[in-house]
This record gives C-alpha cells, sequence and structure tokens, in this order.
C-alpha cells in the first residue's frame, strides 16, 4: 500500500500536535518512512489551564528527545474556544467537535501557508476515539481553499502503540480529549464515544 507521506518533499510537512502521547508514533513512523516534519501546537481546545500546561510540557519533551523542530502557540486559548463552541456545549457534541477539528486544522493550514509548508496533517489521525471521517472531510476542504495538502491515511491501529511509547518515555499522558465538556463527560462516567458518533 502506498503511504500518503512518500510523495511529500522532505521537510515540507507541518504535523498538528494535540499531545504527545499521539505524536510520538506518528513520529516514529515518519522517521521509518523516510520523512522529516516540523510540528505545530495549537489547541486552544485544552482545559482548564494547569491541563493546557501538562500537555505542552509533554510536547515540549518530546521535541527535545525526537530533535523535532515545533512551534508552538502557547497562549491559553480558553476565550477563542468557548467563542468557537459554546453554541453547542455538551448537548450538541457532534457540532462541538466539528467545529474544534475545524478551527485547529484551519489555523494548522494557515500556519503551513505563512512558514512555506507545502502540505500538513494531524495527531488527530491517530486517535481512535475521534471521528476520523469528519477530520478527513474537514481537512480536505481546508486544503482546497488554502491550496495546502492535507495528508491523510488512518493510522488509528498506531494508538496503542503510541500509548506504550509515551508510557516508556515517561511523556504525560492525558485521561480526556481536551475541553471542559470532554473531561465532565469522561470523569461523570459517561462513554466519550458517544459524541463522536
Amino acid at each position: 500500500m502506498k503511504k500518503f507521506w512518500q510523495n511529500i518533499v522532505m521537510n515540507k510537512l507541518l504535523l498538528h500536535i494535540c499531545c504527545g502521547v499521539c505524536a510520538v508514533g506518528l513520529i516514529n513512523k515518519f522517521k521509518q518512512d523516510g520523512v522529516k516534519v516540523t510540528g505545530y501546537f495549537y489547541n486552544p481546545n485544552i482545559h482548564p489551564f494547569m491541563e493546557f500546561r501538562k500537555r505542552l510540557r509533554a510536547v515540549e519533551v518530546l521535541s527535545e528527545q525526537e530533535k523535532l523542530p515545533v512551534h508552538y502557540e502557547t497562549a491559553y486559548g480558553l476565550d477563542e474556544f468557548l467563542v468557537a463552541v459554546a453554541p453547542y456545549g455538551k448537548i450538541w457534541a457532534k457540532e462541538r467537535c466539528l467545529k474544534c477539528y475545524e478551527m485547529r486544522l484551519l489555523k494548522t493550514a494557515q500556519k503551513a501557508k505563512e512558514l512555506g509548508f507545502d502540505s500538513f496533517t494531524s495527531t488527530m489521525i491517530v486517535s481512535p476515539q475521534q471521528n476520523q471521517a469528519v477530520i478527513k472531510n474537514i481537512g480536505e476542504n481546508i486544503a482546497k481553499a488554502t491550496g495546502i495538502g492535507f495528508k491523510y491515511e488512518a493510522v488509528t491501529d498506531l494508538y496503542h502503540e503510541c500509548k506504550e511509547l509515551a508510557k516508556k518515555r515517561q511523556l504525560y499522558r492525558q485521561q480526556y480529549c481536551g475541553c471542559v465538556f470532554s473531561e465532565y463527560e469522561r470523569y461523570a462516567g459517561r462513554d466519550d464515544k458517544l459524541v463522536r458518533e
């Protein structure tokens, strides 16, 4: 099977990184396939503040371990996130997640364009807990609108490897998707898969 990154010009792929856990396995796969990648941390969805700091620090540690260049958006994005998703809240979870995907993928494509990359992808493609069909569709629509290629392949089979690698590397491993709504769903005992069906 042809790998989605085989045609990528070296050093021209910007990888949106939402957490160290999903990134570690995907970066390892890039290395095996001979692809060099630059990371981009932009996650206004991650709350509360200390959770945001833990995930940011995990990416910084991973960047140091892998000698991976990463561009960081370090501002805590509570206001930005709530403006984008507040109309949907926990009741309209499908729309909320869609807006969250859209916000982060669009910003990544814009950053890729600004920095001279010709393509982008996201560590979200690793997680079986995310709606992969929606991510693919949003990414492809953004690619058409921006002229920056969205590189997608179903690589959710890497998820368990990612978790094991993160554990061995002693990277912070989060317990919920990122937003305050997903935190509530996780700790209130609800099945958080329901929100992404």
